[in-house]
């Protein structure tokens, strides 16, 4: 009888062909694997080897379903699938991938029956052109001839689905494929399809996969601990994957090419980029857990995850709880960096009760100020953009500093009489707002960054004394301190890294010593919503030779893909070091419907048509779903309130997201761009996509008196309206009044010539 547990885990894909099994046949797996860990050769299993093949083995799961295994050594099991008895028998093929090292299996039965069963026969055509169109041109001509056998060996493709490749000639027979095809094969092929070039592929997605060393292809135990096989072996690991379905894989199954980014030892600062959902948030979490497990035991919290608003961090914390529970949570400080800004404030000025106020609260300040003054020569924006991002930014603290000081990005040239003027306004200001009792969330975060380098200037001169004093400490020099003075964290992650001021980023750097893995930020500039841009090497945080960057989406369908990438135009995006970044090569291996764009007469008419577009989904079983992954994004809180109003009419109950997220559970959820940022849903609806909301008519105004500005509030506006396209899942749905968008003008372009009746 058998006694020593076995191991048993489940392959990354089995987990999905898993999801859309019976749950019967589900609740019957887990117990299966139970019963195999205690004993695999347990008679109501029926373990037996499958006819002609030295590793696969089949057992059963209940009198219907069977699961097949690789045996990968003596108590060592991998399950790669799970079929009805009656197709165990099918084509099956199974190995290890000679680049990666990671092992892979195929059905070659289920990809011929969705894929080549699909092929469209050949059709002669019944009048030939004299001159025949270019192979590369012809309407059926396959779509990988251009690379040879070997090339895609050399690519990582497996190499039972080269003949089905061959047969390949439209982009929907080439999503069938990805679909059931191991996912470096997959990501290969949706490369090369995209134009990109065999050594770009081979450099930038193959090339990060490559086993470290040689590959021995028989040797699958060994393959089953590299990081190209995505597996999973606990038992609760294996219900979160099945239960949560693709919502919840992201607690189990890791790309290898995030693992590599979590696990690898960085010598400082790194930084991961990439397009909306690539993943980088997910990096992000994982990358905390993996930091956690290297400290020692302790009740500190010496990781900081922070990013910059309330929403996203409320979700960081309720993730990072679900990825490692309050073991894991106990030993990170998670806080959105306005607050930690606070608390370090409050902690060095303790009886200071100011209240703070945000940015759009502080312009309306300035416009008060300007009006009492008589000033009509200065734009209240301007001024407080000046304020926020040149002098508190750059810690200016007199006059002469702010005459020297570089005003790169700010476009309008202003001369030494200016900034005087500048300069005394702003004196004002800040006095105004102390005598109100007030501070802004910039001031908070400017003092707070001079604060934590004074500390840090103090942690540098004790070790100075202890090096002099050869090693020992100074009992009196910390206490002089008010304590053993030491740095508040050891590690760093940031999420939504594109968003942070230049006084969070100096606050920040001086948090943390400047040592191996201090510091981990993930973002996207595409993504950047507020007005905050920084260069970090100015800032004494050097990524250079440490930036990574995610390029295939997991969340967006291709279609959803193109329609966003098209809003943002032709405008270039920094990569937060001095130098641009682009999504080349941003790609998705999801297909969908190709988004939906809704003209109408008016607002109002526009509300009624949302509520009659949700109430159809309703209408329909295979169509309707959980309202709460339905969002819809309008341009002003005023805008939704409105939309809300006329939904209950119609029977539709919507919940509001306000800054501490959605005000309730069940329910559409309404908000505004700025609160959709870094969340998902199923079905997407952006409402209000109309010329003079999006972007807003003051921005036009710009275009002759402050050109540079008005390119900026361009591009954040196009950024805005990307972010809310890209959390669609499966839909999206675009509706506007009146005229639409200019951002809208590609897709409407390529839209159906057909004119589309307004509504209303």
């Amino acid at each position: 009888m058998k006694t020593a547990r076995v191991t048993l885990r489940l392959l990354d894909k089995a987990d999905k062909e898993i999801l859309r099994l019976p749950r019967t046949v589900k609740g019957a797996l887990f117990d299966f694997q139970h019963k195999f860990k205690e004993n695999p050769e347990t008679p109501g299993l029926r373990l037996k080897q499958l006819k002609g093949d030295g590793r696969l083995w089949s057992a059963r799961v209940n009198d219907e379903y069977r699961a097949l295994l690789l045996r990968l050594a003596e108590d060592n099991w991998l399950i790669v699938s799970v079929k009805h008895r009656k197709d165990v028998y099918d084509r099956l093929s199974y190995g290890i991938n000679h680049v990666t090292g990671g092992i892979e299996y195929v059905d070659l039965q289920v990809v011929e029956d969705s894929v080549l069963r699909r092929l469209p026969p050949r059709e002669p055509s019944p009048a030939e052109p004299v001159a025949p169109p270019e192979p590369e041109l012809a309407k059926d001509a396959p779509l990988f001839a251009a690379w040879s056998d070997a090339q895609l060996a050399e690519l990582g493709v497996a190499e039972p689905l080269v003949p089905v490749i061959r047969t390949l000639t439209t982009e929907e027979q080439l999503l069938g494929l990805v679909e059931y095809a191991p996912q470096l094969t997959g990501e290969v092929l949706v490369a090369l399809f995209d134009g990109k070039s065999f050594e770009e592929v081979r450099d930038e997605i193959t090339g990060p996969l490559t086993a470290a060393e040689p590959v021995d292809t028989e040797d699958f135990q060994a393959a089953a601990e590299r990081p190209a096989t995505v597996v999973t072996t606990s038992d609760d690991a294996l219900r979160e994957a099945l239960e949560a379905g693709d919502f919840g894989r992201w607690k189990v199954f890791l790309h290898p090419t995030q693992t590599r980014l979590v696990e690898r030892r960085y010598s400082g600062p790194a930084r991961v980029g990439g397009g909306p959902g690539t993943g980088k948030t997910i990096v992000a979490l994982h990358r905390v857990r993996h930091l956690v497990a290297q400290l020692p035991p302790g009740n500190t919290k010496p990781v900081l995850l922070t990013t910059y608003n309330k929403n996203l961090s409320a979700d960081l914390r309720s993730r990072l709880l679900e990825l490692g529970g309050e073991p894991l949570l106990s030993r990170v400080d998670v806080s959105h960096v306005d607050q930690l800004a606070l608390r370090i404030v409050r902690e060095a000025e303790p009886g200071s009760r100011k209240q703070t106020i945000d940015d759009s609260q502080a312009v309306r300040e300035w416009r008060q100020m300007l009006d009492e003054l008589g000033e009509t020569g200065w734009d209240a924006e301007f001024l407080h953009n000046e304020w926020t991002q040149v002098i508190l930014g750059q810690a200016v603290g007199t006059r002469t500093d702010y005459f020297r000081a570089r005003r790169a990005g700010r476009g309008r040239n202003i001369g030494r009489a200016e900034r005087a003027a500048i300069w005394q306004l702003t004196e004002r200001f800040v006095q105004r707002l102390d005598r109100l009792g007030r501070q802004t969330w910039d001031q908070v975060a400017e003092r707070a960054a001079r604060l934590e380098m004074g500390r840090e200037q103090r942690i540098h001169a004790i070790e100075r004394q202890r090096e002099e004093a050869g090693g020992l400490a100074n009992i009196h020099v910390a206490d002089g301190s008010g304590g053993w003075l030491r740095y508040r964290y050891r590690h760093i992650v940031v999420d939504e890294a594109q968003d942070l001021r230049p006084a969070h980023w100096k606050m920040l750097r001086a948090m943390t010593a400047r040592d191996a893995d201090d510091m981990f930020l993930v973002g996207d500039t595409h993504q950047r919503i507020y007005k905050n841009q920084v260069t970090l090497g100015s800032l004494g945080i050097n990524i250079r030779g440490r930036s990574a960057k995610l390029s295939l989406s997991y969340r967006t369908t291709r279609q959803i893909l193109r329609s966003a990438l098209e809003v943002l135009g032709e405008e270039t995006y920094d990569d937060l070091d001095g130098s641009t970044e682009t999504l080349a090569g941003y790609h998705s291996v999801l297909s969908g419907g190709i988004p939906g764009t809704h003209p109408c007469t008016d607002w109002e008419a526009e509300r009624e048509a949302i509520a009659e577009h949700i109430k159809a989904w309703d209408a329909q079983p295979d169509e309707r779903i959980a309202h709460k992954q339905i969002a819809i994004c309008v341009p002003t809180n005023q805008m939704a309130s409105q939309l809300a109003y006329t939904l209950a009419e119609h029977g539709v109950r919507a919940v509001e997201i306000g800054p501490e997220g959605p005000r309730g559970d069940d329910g559409v959820h309404i908000g505004t761009m700025f609160r959709f940022k870094g969340l998902e849903y199923q079905r997407m609806i952006i409402a209000g996509v109309s010329d003079g909301l999006i972007p807003r008519a003051s921005v036009e105004q710009l275009r002759r008196v402050d050109p540079a500005r008005h390119r900026r509030e361009v591009q954040r506006a196009r950024s805005l309206l990307f972010v809310a396209t890209t959390r669609a899942r499966d839909s999206l749905d675009l509706f506007w009044h009146g005229t639409p968008s200019p951002f809208l003008r590609p897709l409407l372009d390529r839209a159906d010539s057909a004119p589309v009746p307004l509504r209303g």
